[in-house]
């Protein structure tokens, strides 16, 4: 499992002595410690957090954190830069990100080092000479003149995140001894306690097997109100793709001044065209502004860590283009269908794409997610036709076959897909895709109404 040991607290408690301390206790060799200091330009540049599943470890792993999540929201409602409402907002995406990854496996284990007043003024007095520390004993000292402001602050953070599978643990540090101790009996016994949770989830496991999916197709989904029939004429589509590919030019290029990323999804059948509609929305981008990514079977390396972990490195900095061909909700589709995710996963991922795309939405990223709808025989038709072509034979492989006989539980987990994921702020698009030459224009014109909802209302990204 993975461990993320968040470490905080006031000014002057020992922090970094506890964190040097456990850096000896542990073998350093499964061990990283980070610290959020100041934003760098590649932070700023995407969501806030970002740079908190960066840090995050792989299972087996333990991940040390001064301040997390936290030390920002804390101490800006300190200061007087957030207010209730806001911190509340922070705290309740806070709480979001530990649940998620308690979820998956992970251990979280909070600490809250406290000290008297006046055990605080005589620690910072005495940093206040030491030239190494000039820098955050400046920070500290700022902090500690408003040590009411912010341990109310705490108190509220603490209060709203303080929970039965994440608790916080205060640790008295006023003596030295007695808080590396503490330290290390708590860790002990988190561990110890989670330990044996997996050891009696492991021994149902064995004693009751799996209950199998029972939910039944329904008749009619939200796939079926899909108008195949729609078709566009060879010169229509040559007007239609020169004049959409022009326009998104510009608009990519006024997103990049005005520092808006885009982000494409593209979701479908298998052969329903999803190649063939990257490569007309990448013809009308500058190459230098956007990236194509085909999402395949996750690495060893993303196997190690929560499924959203990959999809969060790859968030495009402010002003670039990121399209994908398949992407995150492969959880909810291949991964529910093929067995590859038990119904707890799958059915929890729906709020965390959720979660995950309103984080991209509201730091200002347009998303647009398009699902290619073809019927079974148009299918079948474009299997065959790859299986004939030389140069299209790459495409066919005997699981896109076998996927054919599952063609009903695809329908109702993507009829559930769009049911659950779409939202206001990232809606899905259902293509008719059994012509190619509308489901190209379709999407193109999609993506360019959606950035231009953006760069009309003339706001530059928060």
């Amino acid at each position: 499992m993975p461990v993320v040991l968040v470490v905080y607290g006031v000014s002057g408690a020992g922090k970094e002595q506890v964190v040097d301390r456990l850096n000896k206790w542990f073998d350093t060799r499964g061990v990283e410690t980070h610290a959020f200091w100041d934003e760098t330009d590649e932070d700023l540049a995407r969501p806030r957090y970002w740079r908190y599943w960066r840090a995050l470890p792989p299972r087996g792993a333990i991940a040390i954190v001064f301040g997390g999540w936290y030390m920002e929201p804390v101490e800006q409602h300190a200061l007087g830069e957030l207010s209730d409402a806001q911190l509340d907002d922070e705290m309740n995406r806070a709480a979001g990100l530990e649940h998620t990854l308690s979820q998956d496996g992970a251990l979280i284990i909070k600490l809250w080092f406290h000290l008297t007043g006046e055990t605080q003024s005589k620690r910072l007095k005495k940093r206040r000479d030491d030239a190494t520390h000039a820098e955050s004993a400046a920070r500290e000292r700022k902090l500690a003149k408003r040590r009411d402001e912010f341990l109310a602050a705490a108190e509220r953070a603490i209060r709203l995140t303080d929970t039965g599978k994440c608790p916080w643990y205060l640790i008295e540090s006023d003596n030295k001894y007695y808080r590396d101790l503490a330290v290390g009996e708590t860790l002990v016994r988190a561990m110890q306690q989670r330990l044996q949770e997996h050891r009696g989830v492991d021994r149902r496991a064995q004693i009751h097997s799996p209950v199998p999916e029972t939910a039944e197709t329904p008749s009619i989904t939200i796939l079926d109100h899909v108008d195949l029939s729609e078709h566009l004429d060879n010169d229509d589509y040559r007007d239609q793709l020169k004049m959409l590919q022009t326009r998104l030019r510009k608009q990519a290029w006024a997103a990049y001044e005005k520092k808006h990323s885009t982000v494409v999804v593209l979701e479908g059948w298998d052969a329903a065209g999803k190649g063939g509609a990257i490569r007309r929305l990448a013809a009308g981008i500058d190459a230098r502004l956007y990236r194509s990514i085909s999402v395949a079977a996750p690495t060893d390396e993303e196997l190690a860590h929560h499924y959203l972990w990959r999809f969060w490195r790859r968030v495009p900095r402010a002003g670039y283009v990121t399209i994908y061909d398949r992407s995150w909700y492969g959880r909810v589709l291949v991964e529910r269908v093929e067995g590859f995710a038990s119904p707890h996963e799958w059915m929890r991922a729906y709020q965390e794409i959720n979660d995950f795309e309103e984080q991209l939405t509201q730091h200002g990223i347009v998303l647009s997610k398009f699902w290619l709808q073809i019927d079974q025989g148009e299918q079948l038709q474009r299997f065959e036709e790859r299986g004939r072509v030389p140069w299209k034979q790459h495409k066919i492989t005997d699981e896109d076959w076998r996927n054919r006989e599952k063609w009903d539980q695809y329908k109702q987990a993507v009829n559930d897909m769009v049911e659950h994921t779409s939202t206001g702020g990232a809606p899905w698009t259902l293509v008719a895709a059994n012509d190619k030459k509308h489901a190209r224009i379709q999407v193109l014109k999609t993506v360019c109404e959606r950035l231009a909802q953006v760069l009309d209302s003339g706001a530059d990204r928060q």
